[in-house]
């Protein structure tokens, strides 16, 4: 446990050298600062979040980015690193590293999704971005969004799915947003973020994040719109989101509820059911603005895992 706790000390604080560095930065940039407080991104670096932030991507494991730095290897790394990289993220020159691409098996066996692996230094940046990020945005969140938020879990949106049936909202409009983050229009989602975090130093790492090129077989591919799924980060931008979504549903006084990239709207009819699929789907590509296709309606009582769509059918 000693072990443990030195070795997080000193990714917080990096070398003694470092550690005096850092201090200077953040006392020059706390002078700048109106109101006496940190701004955004010197809260994202201060010791006791990133040592957060380290020991949660330790105890989250995973494999290696493109650099192949494990996990355990991320301790030495940030002994010998961090100075340099704290002030990188405080100065805006901090640049992420390429994405590993991997392909891996969607649960009960229909076919396979992509998934970018950020580096593990990268994680752990991500992470404690996270962790300063989530306080700002959570609270606001819908009552009905269930997906990647503390004391709330798929149990849940699925007992708030059996209460609306319950009362008598027995057709169901999936809204089946997989591909949905793919296409991501990356000016939509940073407005978004914008009109809560004010910091641009902040707005530009997450901005690289996402523009960050994705890796396979030695192929490098620039990523101009989507939301990488894998990293830390992705789930509290896809809730930022699709928050949005949220809202126009409660403004519209609909019943459903959310676990991330799955929404289901219960309404009492067939026809009530195809028109709000209708009409939802005209929001989502006004509103959110993807690029190319977002939906595709195919027939059928089960949704195509592979394919985002939105389905109308009755509930059990």
């Amino acid at each position: 446990m000693a072990e443990k706790s030195e070795r997080a000390r000193r990714v917080g604080g990096g070398t003694a050298e470092g550690m005096g560095t850092g201090r200077q930065t953040c006392a020059a940039r706390r002078e700048e600062v109106r109101d006496g407080s940190l701004e955004l991104m010197e809260k994202v670096v201060r010791r006791g979040n990133v040592v957060a932030a380290y020991k949660r991507v330790v105890r989250n494991g995973g494999a290696p980015g493109v650099d192949g730095m494990r996990v355990d290897d991320l301790e030495s790394h940030c002994d010998e690193h961090w100075a340099r990289i704290r002030e990188e993220l405080l100065s805006d020159t901090y640049r992420p590293q390429l994405v590993r691409r991997v392909m891996i098996p969607k649960p009960g066996g229909g076919g396979e999704r992509a998934l970018g692996i950020p580096t593990v230094l990268d994680r752990m940046i991500q992470q404690a971005l996270l962790q300063v990020l989530h306080p700002i945005f959570d609270p606001t969140f819908s009552e009905d969004s269930y997906g990647f938020r503390p004391k709330r879990s798929a149990h849940q949106a699925v007992q708030r799915a059996r209460e609306h049936i319950a009362s008598g909202h027995r057709w169901v409009v999936d809204l089946d947003l997989e591909r949905f983050f793919d296409r991501v229009n990356h000016d939509v989602l940073m407005a978004r973020v914008a009109r809560r975090v004010k910091d641009k130093r902040v707005l530009r790492l997450i901005r690289r994040y996402l523009q960050a090129g994705m890796i396979e077989g030695g192929l490098v591919s620039p990523r101009t719109e989507g939301t990488p799924q894998g990293g830390p980060l992705s789930p509290l931008l896809s809730n930022i989101l699709l928050d949005e979504l949220d809202k126009e549903l409660e403004r519209r006084g609909h019943r459903f509820a959310r676990y991330a990239d799955d929404c289901n709207v219960y309404v009492k009819s067939e026809v009530a059911g195809k028109r709000v699929m209708a009409s939802l789907e005209r929001f989502l590509r006004r509103r959110l603005r993807p690029s190319g296709e977002l939906v595709q309606e195919r027939g059928g009582a089960a949704l195509e895992a592979e394919v985002s769509r939105i389905q109308c059918h009755g509930a059990p």
